[in-house]
């Protein structure tokens, strides 16, 4: 009596005795072996590290464009506060022969923008537009100008970088806003000539990084595999990022923090050899930059999972194509061929996602889409159209999170492998 209640005990604990029970994870019958997958994925690396070392990358002065456009450059510290110097003799002879001063200002308007198929991102056109000291509409924003001319040269002279929250911070009163310094800030590289990063102003630390990638951070080595699950944040300051070393065959960019969480935990870089990054929503720049130093230096191919709605296809595009604000250092915050992974519009349908976990699109929603099928970014590429043109047309969207409908690990254990599996990206 005793060995048959014993018996019933060891059935009960065999997790074999009751799994048939349980519902069948949806196309988890699909996957293949996971060193089928891995064949794929050392293909397309092998793919993607001989499109990067075959031919050298093209550049703004490889082109003959029928509009003249500007790009500018990292400038050491010495470089910046000399050009700085430079701007105000010449605004001190214009004030001391009596015709006052204006800061000659490149125009970052979306009309002085130009998108180029031949490196697949948005340039600066060379228009500028004059912010004179005398005019009543303009004078607190060439006061703010000199200002924040002021506070740049200030970091120059003592070697320090500080966040564009501390450089609000020195004067509420004129900046009102943070917006507004934020915004004469970008304004202030596009009239030195320089990227943003060369001023030492940074934004504060919001992405991270986990997975099969080593570097060097000020110094210190970092091994992103034994970051936990909260992983690396990203340096703000890409100066510091060195001695990239990693044997994984793919970067993953996520949009979406639960997501990166999700990933992170089930150590899924561990399974399928990758680095995964997030910058938590809208692309920060040292996210950006972080991206295209790894994509340049590892020589890996990027495959992005965002949400099915016109603000993720939106977000992938900031990362491949730049965006409009910073037009002036797209060619340092741009990683280019981006792969679209998923959440596409037509894996609702294909993955069946529940109706009840999908979300009628509002009517800014449908509007954003459609003026997306109007960019020439996204005319360029034939599958993004087709996605998008059934985004618009179903109006229907859905975040990355609707995959745990079937499970709070779908998207690690069925969803992501079988998209490498069936290389599903565009």
């Amino acid at each position: 009596m005793a060995e048959t209640t014993k018996t019933k005990k060891r059935r009960r604990a065999d997790p074999d005795s009751y799994s048939s029970d349980q519902p069948q994870l949806p196309f988890k019958n699909r996957l293949k072996p996971d060193s089928v997958i891995l064949e794929s994925l050392h293909s397309l690396l092998k793919s993607t590290f001989s499109a990067s070392t075959s031919s050298k990358p093209l550049t703004l002065s490889d082109l003959s464009l029928s509009s003249a456009c500007r790009e500018v450059t990292d400038l050491s510290l010495s470089s910046v506060q000399s050009a700085i110097e430079s701007l105000v003799l010449s605004l001190t002879h214009s004030i001391l022969s009596g015709q006052g001063f204006s800061f000659n200002v490149p125009s970052r308007a979306a009309t002085n923008q130009l998108y180029v198929p031949e490196l697949d991102r948005i340039v600066l056109k060379d228009k500028n537009t004059l912010r004179p000291f005398a005019n009543i509409s303009s004078v607190r924003k060439s006061t703010i100008t000199a200002k924040i001319l002021s506070l740049v040269h200030q970091l120059c002279l003592k070697s320090i970088h500080v966040t564009k929250r501390d450089l609000f911070y020195t004067d509420v009163k004129l900046f009102q806003d943070q917006t507004q310094s934020d915004a004469v800030l970008d304004d202030v590289s596009c009239m030195l000539g320089c990227t943003r990063s060369s001023l030492n102003v940074i934004a504060a630390e919001k992405g991270v990084v986990v997975g099969r990638l080593i570097f060097s951070d000020n110094g210190d080595m970092i091994d992103c595999t034994k970051m936990g699950m909260g992983g690396k944040a990203i340096p703000p300051n890409i100066d510091r990022v060195g001695d990239m070393q990693s044997d994984a065959l793919f970067i993953l960019l996520v949009e979406k923090d639960a997501a990166y969480i999700r990933l992170a935990e089930d150590r899924f870089y561990n399974r399928f050899p990758c680095i995964i990054v997030t910058a938590k929503g809208q692309p920060d720049v040292a996210t950006r930059l972080f991206l295209r130093k790894m994509k340049m230096e590892l020589k890996l191919p990027v495959l992005a999972l965002v949400d099915s709605d016109p603000y993720g296809l939106k977000i992938l595009s900031v990362y491949g194509c730049g965006s409009k604000n910073m037009s002036y250092d797209s060619a340092n915050l741009t990683t280019p061929d981006i792969k679209w992974l998923g959440i596409r519009p037509s894996d609702l349908d294909k993955y069946k996602i529940p109706e009840q976990c999908r979300l009628p699109m509002t009517e800014q929603d449908i509007k954003t889409g459609k003026d997306l099928l109007e960019e020439d970014f996204v005319k360029k590429n034939p599958g993004w159209v087709e996605e998008l043109s059934l985004m618009v047309k179903t109006k229907q969207k859905a975040e990355i999170q609707a995959l745990s409908s079937f499970g709070f690990q779908y998207l690690s254990e069925v969803y992501l492998p079988l998209k490498l599996q069936q290389q599903d990206w565009l």
